[in-house]
């Protein structure tokens, strides 16, 4: 569908000259019980029509607080001062009637979570077709129209049906898009995306950027895209701001701040991403400490107590953003600036050399060749099937979810796998198999030489001794209701181990995932996201076990975070020789922690082998479109690369497509003859090899550069 399908009946709203949206010194604070959270502090930007302006930084950095108070959102309590102009008038001191009849029509806004900002009463159409109703004169059937096309616009398929569904109804990447389709409902002057791609699978993120960029073109809006991954608008963005402690820390155009930074917090953010362009591994750097609290900032700069650079002068006061090399257009608040400048080398290779981060070395069994170790996991022909029932009284099954349908697999001692593929594969299924250690329904699982069909209860219990796991959400995996030494503790109370021995080695942990013994006492609560993780590590490396599986460990967390947990995984598998199964959506922190990697899709393993074979060749088309999802830090690059989109949404396993399973999403399907077609569709492909300790399962396999 063209732009110039999609009319009003009504007149455009006039567009005066200058910024669509003005922020001058503005100030937000909360009341709380130790005294006022000044979450946002003297903040100043501006967005022209047409332009991106990206805003990144830690959470709580003020970043999502800053954009709710232009909306207009921000509950009463909280205390605002400064200037908020959109296009030209002033927002601040208006009326929630007069900003109603802003928000939604000139100004919209898409939120991190598309669950919650649809209600799950009504259906996607009818909440699209409000929002044209509330702002615009035109009848419902218009609306309604209005809502098919624009879910049309953004890529929902079958848009008529789709438009009469509830929002359980559809995916993730589904809501998102019709939430966009919200936001651009009444062609607004300004959009505002809070984290629109954090809770996404990359494929997915790739299809938002791409519908957000056609948003821009259709409405010609500026927009204000929110994140704390640099790598996300590294090609999207035309000028970015890096928050800190509720105010701006530098701002400037994307290519000069990402190729020459000169804030060290920036520079920290930069080094902290695991880069996918990359193929030997890098030095993360792991920015250490905590933001400061809100309610009472340091004196001096708010960084100076997690800066590498740091002096005297930096606790005297609070450094104002100044101009960069002598540019208007790059602003940056450090009083070292000049000695950043004055560094041999640039962008995330500066951030090393000032934080001084090291690559753990490997471990002494790795200089076996692979062949030659045990076997730590081995699953072979692995089938875990769902009964699909109807009925309540009387139930009766009706199909079958294939949830994993024949997976092979090793991985050897002192050897990371990456299992990787979008939600819905069967990764976390394979994992659940793995750690429930019962005879599978189809295959084998073998777990240090032990068949999991030939285990009894006293086996199962010392297996588990040697088979630990580290969880996603490490809040969930923590019992709140104890001290942290009992959390830790616990796996070695069950397994016998004495009270002495127990004293003396949940202090050596703390020290060896980096927290300090006399934490131990504190509860869950009072810790971080990335402190309870290193907590859940310490807890799985309680009983010194042979295999650590690995699900999602990084995800929740922020980049500056996750850069440390990564770090501390491998130093630990180098420092105790450790076998890691590692599951994951982003493939640049596989990449970076990986030996070889297996890419799942509906239930099977489409290829598999050594990590830099399976990156820098990869012969399967949804490999190959999984590596351009993910976005490079560098903006040069990512604006040259070739981004394939996938289409459509990853079929049901509980009808999954004949022959190849991937052929309904497939580019390279789509491209062939009619003849070779059909094969896809007839024949499933085998896994074959196509290079040394690399195999793909495609007919037609071939190299494609992606990166």
């Amino acid at each position: 569908m063209t732009t110039s399908e999609i009319q009003f009946d009504t007149p455009a709203d006039p567009v005066l000259d200058g910024p669509v949206l003005q922020v001058e010194d503005l100030h937000v604070s909360f009341p709380s019980e130790s005294g006022r959270v000044r979450a946002v502090r003297g903040l100043s930007y501006h967005v022209s029509p047409g332009e991106v302006l990206g805003i990144v930084g830690e959470s709580g950095s003020g970043k999502s607080v800053s954009s709710l108070a232009v909306m207009g959102l921000l509950p009463s309590s909280a205390r605002i001062s400064g200037s908020i102009k959109f296009q030209g008038r002033e927002l601040i001191g208006q009326n929630d009637a007069e900003l109603s009849k802003i928000r939604g029509r000139r100004i919209s806004m898409v939120f991190q979570d598309p669950l919650s900002a649809l209600t799950p009463v009504y259906t996607v159409g009818d909440q699209i077709a409000e929002a044209i109703l509330v702002h615009r004169k035109v009848s419902k059937a218009a609306a309604a129209k209005r809502a098919v096309e624009l879910l049309d616009l953004v890529g929902i398929p079958n848009a008529v049906e789709r438009a009469k569904a509830f929002p359980h109804e559809f995916s993730g990447g589904m809501r998102q898009r019709a939430v966009i389709a919200m936001a651009i409902a009444n062609d607004p002057d300004l959009i505002i995306a809070d984290e629109p791609t954090t809770a996404l699978d990359v494929t997915v993120q790739a299809q938002v950027l791409q519908l957000l960029e056609t948003a821009q073109e259709v409405t010609g809006a500026g927009i204000v895209i929110i994140t704390h991954d640099l790598g996300v608008v590294a090609g999207f963005a035309d000028r970015l701001m890096v928050m800190y402690a509720g105010r701006a820390v530098e701002k400037g155009n994307v290519d000069e701040i990402y190729q020459r930074p000169r804030m060290p917090y920036t520079l920290g953010l930069l080094g902290s991403i695991p880069r996918l362009d990359v193929s030997e591994k890098q030095a993360l750097v792991p920015i250490k400490g905590q933001p400061p609290s809100l309610t009472d900032l340091p004196d001096g700069c708010p960084f100076a107590p997690r800066c590498p650079m740091v002096v005297d002068a930096c606790h005297t006061a609070e450094p104002p953003l100044v101009d960069v090399d002598g540019s208007a257009e790059h602003s940056a608040a450090c009083i070292r600036t000049n000695e950043i400048a004055a560094a041999d080398a640039e962008g995330a290779e500066a951030a090393v050399e000032i934080f001084g981060a090291e690559v753990a070395g490997e471990p002494e069994v790795a200089k076996i060749p692979r062949e030659q170790r045990d076997v730590v996991l081995g699953l072979d022909n692995l089938v875990k099937e769902y009964p699909v029932n109807k009925g309540v009284v009387f139930k009766r099954r009706v199909g079958t979810v294939h949830a994993v349908a024949g997976i092979t697999f090793d991985v050897r001692e002192g050897e990371t796998l990456g299992l990787v593929g979008e939600s819905g594969c069967g990764k976390t299924t394979t994992l659940m198999e793995i750690l429930n250690l019962q005879k599978p329904m189809g295959g084998e699982i073998s777990v240090l030489g032990t068949k999991s069909s030939e285990v009894d209860s006293k086996r199962r219990f010392a297996i588990r001794r040697d088979m630990s796991v580290v969880f996603q959400d490490p809040m969930a995996s923590l019992d709140p209701r104890i001290t942290i030494h009992d959390c830790i503790a616990e796996p070695m109370q069950v397994h016998g181990y004495s009270k002495d021995e127990i004293n003396r080695r949940v202090p050596d942990l703390m020290r060896l995932v980096g927290l300090r013994p006399e934490q131990l006492s504190r509860y869950p609560g009072e810790f971080s996201g990335g402190q309870r993780q290193r907590i859940g590590i310490a807890r799985a490396l309680a009983l010194e076990p042979k295999l650590v599986v690995l699900d999602e460990p990084v995800s929740a967390l922020d980049v500056s975070i996750q850069a440390g947990v990564i770090n501390l995984l491998e130093e630990l598998k180098s420092k105790l020789g450790l076998a890691y199964l590692f599951v994951a959506h982003d493939l640049s922190v596989v990449r970076h922690i990986a030996d070889r990697v297996a890419v799942m899709y509906l239930g099977k393993i489409i290829e598999i082998g050594e990590v830099d074979s399976v990156f820098d060749a990869p012969r399967h088309p949804y490999t190959q479109a999984l590596l351009s999802a993910i976005p490079i830090p560098d903006p040069v690059k990512e604006r040259q690369r070739e981004r394939i989109i996938l289409t459509g949404d990853l079929p049901s396993p509980a009808n999954p497509p004949s022959g190849c399973r991937f052929r309904t999403r497939c580019f390279l399907h789509a491209s062939l003859p009619p003849e070779q077609q059909r094969k896809c569709i007839d024949v499933e492909p085998p896994r074959e090899v196509q290079a040394p300790d690399h195999e793909a399962a495609c007919h037609f396999a071939q190299i494609r550069q992606v990166l």
